[in-house]
């Protein structure tokens, strides 16, 4: 005969927490207990993949605008190298102090750019908008030259002075869409948004910086 003796309390089973969905005050059913940490894994492993997409978009996009650059960049060099006499003529009328005050506003604007993505929330705004002020005082400095330019005859070096403005100019519609961008954040500031303008800005200023030796000193 076989005799049962009652289990404390203690020792009775309970129903698997892990397995069991509670209803919450929304009516909405959520998993508890380990399930619910598996599911917030999952969710913070979706999160992080797109976020490594999109950087990986953002270094194909910066890295196209390398290449490009670069190779605007090295047909203006071989150009200067097979015409000697139109390379003389073109920088005959190139203003390089002009060029060295666009470097200096550049270099303050990707300083301004990077103090951005540093600072906090509440503090993003100022640097943000003394980048983008910069940026278009490179403009304004830009077109005051090319004006300068035009004046003096800088036409008479062919087909050199052309890829200088295109080279030259498409750097300035980067630089005016960057500075407008700038903007764009500033009055709507995400921490998304500014790691993407100030990557794209160092960019543009990485460009110039190339640009500069090559085209005015070399």
């Amino acid at each position: 005969m076989k005799t049962s003796f009652p289990l404390p309390p203690s020792c009775r089973a309970r129903p698997f927490r892990s397995l069991r969905r509670r209803k919450e005050a929304g009516g909405g059913t959520v998993l508890d207990g380990p399930m619910a940490t598996i599911q917030d894994m999952r969710l913070a492993g979706d999160e992080t993949e797109s976020g490594s997409a999109d950087s990986l978009l953002l270094w194909i996009l910066v890295w196209s605008e390398l290449v490009a650059f670069g190779a605007l960049l090295i047909a203006f060099m071989v150009m200067t190298l097979r015409d000697g006499e139109a390379a003389a003529l073109l920088r005959s009328h190139l203003h390089p102090g002009l060029a060295a005050l666009n470097t200096t506003l550049l270099v303050v604007s990707g300083w301004q750019a990077a103090l951005a993505m540093r600072a906090g929330d509440g503090a993003v705004r100022r640097p943000l908008v003394l980048a983008a002020v910069f940026g278009l005082g490179f403009m304004a400095v830009k077109l005051v030259e090319y004006a300068i330019e035009i004046r003096s005859g800088i036409g008479d070096a062919g087909a050199l002075a052309e890829l200088y403005f295109i080279v030259t100019g498409f750097h300035l519609l980067h630089v005016v869409f960057g500075a407008a961008i700038l903007l764009l954040v500033a009055w709507r500031p995400s921490r998304g948004n500014i790691v993407v303008i100030a990557t794209l800005w160092h960019a543009i200023d990485l460009v110039w910086l190339v640009m500069f030796p090559i085209v005015y000193l070399t």
